[in-house]
């Protein structure tokens, strides 16, 4: 049966895919899921020893590929993983030229900069958009939209903690004041 572990083709004629995870910390949905799923990642990451364990890690992987945690497919250079740091605030996945270039692991195009505007077929968004105002998270979420490949099965992950509607029906937001961010 066909899955993540198990692809039906591993040809090299498929087109590679191109998955995004912002407010990523240190990288686990990268390298515990995205890795197993598409060819290559852009990780965008605001926290400086955050982005910079995601990076160890990834250069680590890429170094050692047997070691055990290694990140799927840098070694042999089949997959990429490309670090960014920034805010979300600030970025606009087609135009990621306001968050800074930290390298790019693994697998190598060509020309690097093609990938630039080209669109992902998944956004992974995990417990990060809370630190956005209501008008920053609409903002960031139409121009992930906008950067989403056109078909039928590119997507948007959303991955938060929500809050319950008031007693009477009406939307809450609850700030946390430990992390500064917003239930919704």
């Amino acid at each position: 049966m066909p899955s993540a572990f198990h692809p039906l083709d591993s040809s090299s004629e498929r087109p590679r895919t191109r998955a995004l995870d912002v407010g990523a910390g240190i990288g686990r949905v990268t390298a515990d899921v995205l890795l197993h799923l598409v060819s290559d990642v852009t990780v965008l990451e605001p926290v400086e020893p955050f982005v910079h364990e995601a990076l160890s890690r990834a250069r680590s992987s890429a170094e050692n590929p047997s070691a055990k945690g290694a990140w799927r497919g840098l070694g042999d250079r089949s997959k990429s993983v490309t670090i960014l740091q920034g805010t979300l605030q600030d970025f606009h996945p087609l135009k990621p030229h306001h968050a800074k270039f930290l390298d790019r692991i693994g697998y190598q195009p060509a020309r690097p900069e093609s990938d630039i505007g080209e669109g992902f077929d998944v956004i992974w968004c995990q417990w990060c958009l809370g630190h956005l105002s209501d008008i920053d998270l609409v903002s960031f979420l139409k121009r992930s939209h906008e950067s989403l490949k056109k078909h039928p099965k590119a997507l948007i992950v959303v991955k938060e903690n929500i809050c319950s509607d008031t007693d009477e029906g009406e939307p809450q937001e609850i700030f946390d004041d430990q992390d500064s961010s917003l239930t919704r």
